[in-house]
């Protein structure tokens, strides 16, 4: 475990966050997820297993969905272990984006932060925090300490505004959401 930032993120914090921005039944024609409850899609709500109205889906269920398919299985908490601002930044593009979208987000950020491979190798970009992924983290924290991990943390959003500007460029109906995103998902942890 690197001693650059031995706190850990408290997911349940990380979670309540999201779910109070989140706030409750939503059903915006411009949204392409289609209906959500506490910023659960129902695709998502119905393959974890729930079958009733959408508006009806209970805070613990949400909360329990966010634990197990934005924390748990993609390994964020794993990074929260080394760096608990970048698990933070994970786990909140990770419910906005897609969790591969997150951690190919730190991979990127990865390689192009270890100076052609003199601090560590270059990893592959397969969008899976894994073995060799935490590797490269912790080589960058030894390198570049805990200013190191705000860096990183800057790569990883500038990264995340790209990507919602030209889905805005992309999609004219996703201007809607444009200001709001840049507004309230960079940044805020």
């Amino acid at each position: 475990m690197s001693k650059a930032n031995p706190v850990k993120p408290d997911a349940d914090a990380l979670i309540d966050a999201v779910i109070d921005r989140e706030d409750g039944y939503v059903n915006h024609p411009a949204d392409r997820g289609g209906p959500t409850c506490w910023g659960i899609t129902e695709a998502v709500a119905r393959a974890e297993g729930y079958a009733g109205p959408m508006r009806n889906l209970p805070r613990a269920e949400a909360a329990a969905i966010y634990r197990r398919l934005y924390w748990l299985r993609p390994g964020f908490d794993q990074v929260a272990k080394r760096a608990a601002a970048i698990a933070a930044e994970l786990f909140d593009t990770g419910v906005n984006m897609g969790t591969g979208t997150a951690a190919g987000f730190l991979q990127r950020a990865l390689n192009a932060l270890n100076r052609t491979a003199r601090d560590y190798p270059d990893i592959a970009v397969d969008r899976a925090i894994g073995p060799r992924t935490l590797a490269a983290l912790d080589g960058f924290l030894r390198v570049r300490g805990r200013g190191g991990e705000t860096v990183l943390l800057r790569a990883m959003e500038a990264l995340q505004g790209e990507r919602y500007i030209a889905l805005a460029e992309r999609r004219p109906s996703q201007e809607a959401f444009l200001y709001g995103w840049l507004a309230n998902r960079i940044g805020q942890h």
